[in-house]
């Protein structure tokens, strides 16, 4: 039987983005099955003791900026530590992602997901202003118009809050988390971890 991972993901997060190649290769390498989730991870932050950046301490930010500049190398990924549009507005490119999870595909869902991280990321670009959004959408062969104003419908954005509180429930706390049956497994840096555990099958 092929293995499912969920996959909760912030479309706001250099670390969701610098595993975005890596879990779709692992999925696609062990024949697994993956569905993005782009919870509201503002809502789990507080809810499961954490905090959102501007309120973590000077020295943890301090660190995260290094983390990633070692990341960045690490991976060869070319990101922006201090990208001109971070934090996006997230939930139009949210709710268009989730629209087009439930409407055309996860594969479709989890392209445009990723296209909008790396908008961020490394092209510079802001994927919360809807022109720019509407072009990312295009870029990953959607009909742009379409899948704007289907992403626009309240049901999506109610949809959003009730994956964020399935998120909590079934204990995600950061992104990305990714979740094959029972186990979770917190940041690109266990992606290790999660190829073991679908080699084990």
């Amino acid at each position: 039987m092929a293995l499912h991972i969920d996959y909760y993901a912030s479309l706001n997060s250099p670390w969701t983005h610098l595993g975005a190649a890596r879990i779709e290769a692992l999925a696609a390498q062990h024949g697994a099955s993956l569905r993005i989730w782009p919870v509201d991870f503002g809502t789990i932050f507080p809810a499961s003791g954490g905090f959102p950046l501007p309120k973590r301490s000077p020295q943890r930010q301090a660190y995260r900026l290094q983390e990633l500049a070692r990341w960045r190398e690490h991976l060869g990924i070319p990101i922006h530590i201090r990208p001109k549009h971070f934090p996006a507005k997230e939930l139009p490119a949210a709710t268009c992602v989730i629209a087009v999870r439930e409407t055309i595909g996860d594969a479709e869902a989890i392209r445009l997901g990723h296209r909008i991280l790396k908008a961020c990321w490394e092209d510079e670009l802001d994927p919360g202003d809807l022109p720019t959004l509407g072009r990312l959408i295009a870029e990953v062969g959607l009909e742009a118009e379409k899948v704007l104003a289907l992403g626009q419908e309240p049901r999506w954005a109610e949809k959003r809050l009730a994956d964020t509180q399935a998120a909590l429930d079934r204990g995600v706390f950061g992104a990305p988390t990714y979740v094959i049956g029972e186990d979770l497994f917190w940041g690109q840096d266990r992606l290790e971890f999660v190829a073991k555990r679908l080699a084990r099958g």
